[in-house]
Parts: structure tokens; sequence; C-alpha cells
């Protein structure tokens, strides 16, 4: 399974938005429980984004996703600076986030 990073930023008047879109993904990915994915997206302040993508050979399973595709739509609009994309190495993992629950 490859990783990558992808960061952004997203101006003030569209923090609501991008979380809202981002919450309709992971509503899409407990629908349809793809194995061949993992997904982590964290918000810092300042309205950066920080999204962790793992996929396996299926990319679709998420990209595929009708509420991934609307998350993308006008994701330039809503952003205050452009995506970098990096790809990355787990080195080590332990318990992250493992009993987290939105709410």
């Amino acid at each position: 399974m490859g990783y990558k990073i992808i960061r952004y930023s997203v101006k003030d008047t569209e923090l609501e938005a991008n979380r809202a879109l981002v919450a309709k993904v992971f509503e899409a990915l407990d629908e349809t429980a793809p194995r061949s994915v993992r997904y982590l997206v964290l918000e810092l302040d300042g309205g950066e984004f920080i999204h962790m993508v793992g996929e396996g050979n299926d990319t679709s399973a998420l990209t595929g996703l009708a509420a991934f595709e609307a998350f993308t739509q006008n994701h330039a609009e809503r952003r205050s600076t452009p995506v970098q994309r990096s790809p990355v190495r787990i080195i080590g993992n332990y318990h992250v986030l493992e009993d987290w629950k939105a709410g």
C-alpha cells in the first residue's frame, strides 16, 4: 500500500464548506467500507488541512466515490494555497486515533 500526504489551506469563508465536504467523504467510506483505503484528515489552525491517504491497487475506491468527486469540485476556489502532495513512508505507528469517534 502506498501512502501520500496532501496539504493545503482553505479560505476562512470556505472552512465550513470544506469540513462538510470532507465529512461526506467519510460517510461514503463508512457506507462502502473499501478494504484498500486508509484515509485520515487533520485540520490545523489557520485553515490548513492535511490528508493522509493509503491506497492499494484500486485507487478508485476513494476517488470514484460521488462524495469525493463533490469534494474536488470547486476545490481550487475554496483554497487559499496551492495543494502540496508528497509520498510518505511510515516509519512507526502506535495506535494513532485507535478509538477516535467524530462528535
